[in-house]
């Protein structure tokens, strides 16, 4: 059990890593954007823009990849929402029984989501979708990081509801400002 443990922890650190990266890409791309404009009255960097075409499409395709890798990383870390304030309400019992439910909704949800990206992928290669913009990217190579995030976020959310059922307690860490929110 402390293989898969393991295994689950590395995946989530892996996917808020490559979100970094694609924030990294993001700033990068915007660099070249600003260098872009500049190019009108600098025709040095004239070769530069002409290079990449469509890199605000590109830099929205990485915001995208990098919300979707950081599902798992912001939900364990205690990033994401939640309705604190009516759990700490609760009583030990039907606080367990609140967040199973939560936990239970979340976790489908999550799936049906990553099935349906998974079938928005599908069509995507079946009718040759390539992006609107100047870069005509087909449309499933940018999709897919979206499926992967989405996946992992499942796969948290299962192992959140697992670990919820079986040991009593859920793995989300509170975050620092929450805490001295009470």
């Amino acid at each position: 059990m402390q293989t898969v443990r393991r295994v689950l922890d590395r995946l989530y650190t892996l996917a808020a890593v490559l979100a970094g990266l694609c924030l990294i890409i993001i700033l990068l791309l915007i660099v070249l954007q600003m260098l872009a404009r500049w190019s009108l009255t600098a025709p040095i960097f004239y070769p530069i823009t002409e290079a990449i075409p469509g890199v605000p499409d590109y830099a929205g395709y990485a915001m995208a990849t990098a919300s979707f890798l950081a599902f798992a990383s912001a939900l364990n870390k205690g990033s994401h929402i939640r309705v604190s304030l009516l759990l700490n309400a609760l009583g030990p019992r039907a606080r367990w029984i609140m967040e199973v439910w939560c936990f239970a909704i979340a976790t489908a949800v999550g799936w049906y989501v990553s099935y349906y990206i998974y079938r928005m992928i599908g069509f995507a290669i079946k009718f040759g979708d390539v992006s609107q913009g100047q870069d005509a990217t087909p449309l499933w190579i940018v999709q897919s990081p979206m499926l992967v995030g989405a996946v992992i976020l499942a796969i948290a959310l299962t192992d959140n509801l697992i670990t919820l059922l079986t040991i009593g307690n859920h793995r989300i860490v509170r975050d620092v400002a929450d805490s001295h929110a009470e």
